[in-house]
């Protein structure tokens, strides 16, 4: 069924396929097969990555069907729990045996899953739809439950075998977290603000974000991918419990703060959020503090069909300013500016733009939420690059970036990027490097450091990776600078500058060069 569905090209026709394999499949399996389908390892990473991939390719195959989805279930669980000395070996073993048993296109859908790089087409959107024709229901229900699960398979599997009523499980309540409403992109104030209306306009944080659920004393925190972290936030914790209300749901952010009211870099901010170890230290260090802006659930009353204008009163309600996120109404773009701007100069990555007539549109992205963010560009060279996997291999994909070091010479490596490359780029540029070539390791290609190409990040961050000691985060590229020689790329220093009046602080030293330091300015 997997081959079928990932040679098939027309939605429709995978969206059939999809709904009759749901069909025959046992009510027992199904949550399993939808989690498949989509990518997902229902108990999550089994330990196996690539190196047991590799040392298993001599699993000949079983020319007749042998494997049950409760077998590779149950194999994918024993892989994942086991520990120790020697575990490495025991879960190479376990692949061994599960590959020898599948068909040839058995056991290439496995190391796909395994490896992550199960590209059929058959994503969720694709999948919810699938469940739908297979349940004989609407799409819009079984699309909105999923978004109140958290996730399709439990969805499928109640809508699947119980019908309709399966349904009637899946709406908000406390302590079930549902998906979080995402936001689109839009290049500039004038684009997200349209013609028409009042709108909100609020600073976008560079935080965490956090689901809070409260019932009575009871508090707990939920991350963006819907994990319980709430033994790691206990400032959250507290601050939401002190609430003068039972029940409610809030979604907000969470960061670090410092004592002039400016943010840390978010980099120092998750060096709290979802750790668990020694949080009495890091509370005393590094205190946390939640912001929240929409108000989901409030004493027994779903609010998230209600439009954001709604949702906002009760906010006020219940949280005080100061753990709201700083917003205003506005109508055109009359002091829309200076607020974008207050929100840059107190450190944030720019604003957000709502409409207030939006209900939450749970695990969708779309235009009712705009967020407006600053972008730097710098013009780097490019050092290496990796062959990439999946749709993009044979290409040449992940380029390693570096800039100039003038006080020690040479280039120094400021990270690795893959984003913003198209098709035809990806062409380009494989011909491009591969002709300048000057030595291979592993699956990563050096290159003589001649090509310039134009890279926006959204902001500087520590890192004890690189040589440098800064990287930039949200790296993509812009477009190659055909116009500029290697000679003209931006230089460390400029980087450090950006990350001192980004954060306030000195940046941290550079330790060594990168391995082509100097190689650069001796070939050209």
């Amino acid at each position: 069924m997997s081959p079928a569905v990932s040679r098939t090209s027309g939605r429709l026709e995978k969206i059939e396929y999809l709904a009759a394999l749901l069909i025959r499949t046992p009510p027992p399996d199904v949550e399993v097969v939808v989690a498949f389908l989509s990518g997902v390892l229902p108990g999550g990473r089994t330990g196996a990555g690539g190196a047991a991939v590799r040392a298993t390719q001599d699993a000949a195959p079983a020319q007749t069907p042998q494997l049950t989805v409760a077998e590779v279930e149950r194999t994918f669980a024993e892989m994942a729990a086991t520990r120790g000395a020697g575990s490495s070996r025991a879960r190479t073993e376990a692949l061994h045996h599960l590959l020898s048993r599948a068909r040839p296109e058995e056991q290439d859908f496995l190391i796909r899953l395994l490896v992550g790089e199960l590209r059929q087409g058959a994503l969720e959107s694709v999948l919810v739809e699938a469940v739908a024709r297979a349940a004989h229901m609407p799409t819009d229900r079984v699309r909105r439950a999923a978004m109140m699960a958290g996730a399709l398979p439990p969805v499928a599997r109640a809508v699947l075998t119980r019908g309709p009523s399966g349904l009637d499980d899946f709406s908000i309540r406390v302590f079930q977290p549902i998906q979080p409403m995402l936001a689109d992109s839009a290049p500039d104030l004038s684009s997200a603000l349209g013609a028409e209306g009042p709108v909100l306009i609020e600073f976008k944080l560079d935080g965490a974000r956090i689901q809070v659920h409260k019932a009575d004393d009871e508090v707990r925190v939920f991350s963006q991918s819907l994990h319980d972290v709430t033994q790691a936030v206990p400032e959250v914790v507290d601050a939401v419990r002190a609430l003068p209300v039972s029940s409610l749901v809030l979604d907000g952010e969470t960061l670090a703060v410092r004592d002039t009211g400016a943010p840390h870099p978010f980099q120092t901010t998750m060096r709290r959020f979802g750790r668990c170890l020694d949080v009495g230290r890091l509370r005393i260090e590094l205190p946390l503090s939640p912001f929240f802006f929409d108000c989901l659930y409030l004493e027994g009353s779903p609010l998230i069909d209600e439009p954001l204008v709604r949702r906002l009163v009760a906010l006020d309600a219940c949280v005080p300013s100061h753990l709201s996120v700083s917003r205003r109404t506005v109508t055109g773009a009359v002091g829309v500016e200076s607020f974008a701007s207050e929100a840059l100069e107190l450190g944030h990555e720019g604003v957000m733009v709502k409409a207030l007539d939006a209900p939450y549109a749970a695990g969708r992205r779309g235009s009712a939420w705009l967020k407006v963010k600053t972008a730097h560009t710098l013009d780097l060279v490019v050092l290496a690059a990796e062959w990439g996997s999946g749709r993009r291999r044979g290409w040449l994909s992940n380029l390693h970036l570096g800039a100039w070091d003038s006080e020690r010479g040479g280039l120094v490596m400021l990270g690795k990027t893959f984003k913003g490359l198209t098709d035809e780029l990806l062409r380009w540029q494989t011909i491009q490097l591969l002709a300048r070539e000057i030595g291979r390791d592993g699956h990563t290609v050096y290159v003589r450091p001649e090509l310039v190409v134009e890279i926006a990040f959204n902001d500087v961050q520590e890192s004890p990776q690189y040589a440098g000691r800064l990287a930039l985060r949200f790296a993509r590229v812009r477009r190659y600078r055909s116009d500029k020689s290697a000679e003209e790329a931006d230089t460390l220093q400029s980087v450090r500058e950006i990350y001192r009046r980004a954060t306030g602080l000195e940046p941290p030293r550079a330790v060594t060069r990168c391995p082509l330091a100097g190689v650069g300015r001796s070939i050209l």
